[in-house]
């Protein structure tokens, strides 16, 4: 069938994929702009997993500061010091930043959580799971959904990806990574709150307004 330039140029400004690439999509689709969509989403994941193997030396250290109040610091990698100056990297790179900020994740992925920690958490759960009256063949399943959950609070790559949550951050990176065409991997990140871990001195407010006020 017939593919119209007017069509190729709409697929091409959703998807930032190439000329040739967007009619191949229609064409394998008939000319159904959603399927193309999909279609070329596959073929860009297929890609990244075949690159997931190379190796992300390169990449930038990003960071951010919220109100003078909390600041955080990221480093990701790809594979060229070229992808890594460029724009759709380094708006990664903020994003990620503002989301570390904003959702305070505890680790960068399951991996860094000591066993444990795990273990106590499942423990907790469980014992939770007995106080209610679950089945004792139903308990080990739910725990395995309820850590998964807990994964997604205290993981970045887990948690939802503050722009937008019906993906997780793991995800996003992943369709920057199909854009760009390299290996791309959140490395490490630290995040600071002004006063966080001091004990502070409990405040009588109300004598201190008295005393302000000289009574």
């Amino acid at each position: 069938m017939s593919i119209s330039a007017k069509t190729i140029g709409e697929l091409r400004a959703k998807t930032g994929a190439g000329i040739m690439d967007c009619k191949k999509a229609l064409k394998e689709t008939d000319g159904d702009m959603t399927k193309a969509i999909e279609y070329l989403q596959k073929k860009s994941l297929a890609a990244v997993g075949k690159r997931a193997g190379k190796v992300a030396a390169e990449g930038a250290v990003g960071s951010y500061v919220h109100g003078g109040r909390i600041g955080v610091i990221v480093e990701i990698n790809c594979e060229t010091d070229f992808v890594a100056r460029g724009e759709a990297f380094q708006e990664l790179l903020k994003d990620i930043s503002m989301h570390v900020t904003s959702m305070n994740p505890t680790y960068l992925d399951s991996s860094e959580i000591p066993a444990n920690e795990i273990a106590k958490q499942r423990e907790i759960l469980g014992a939770r799971l007995v106080e209610q009256g679950k089945p004792a063949a139903m308990i080990e399943k739910i725990v395995d959904g309820q850590i998964k959950k807990w994964f997604s609070e205290v993981c970045l790559v887990n948690q939802g990806f503050f722009k937008d949550d019906k993906k997780t951050v793991e995800q996003h990176v992943t369709e920057v990574a199909a854009g760009i065409k390299e290996n791309i991997k959140i490395r490490r990140f630290a995040r600071f709150e002004l006063g966080e871990g001091i004990e502070r001195e409990e405040t009588d407010f109300a004598a201190e307004v008295a005393a302000t006020a000289g009574l």
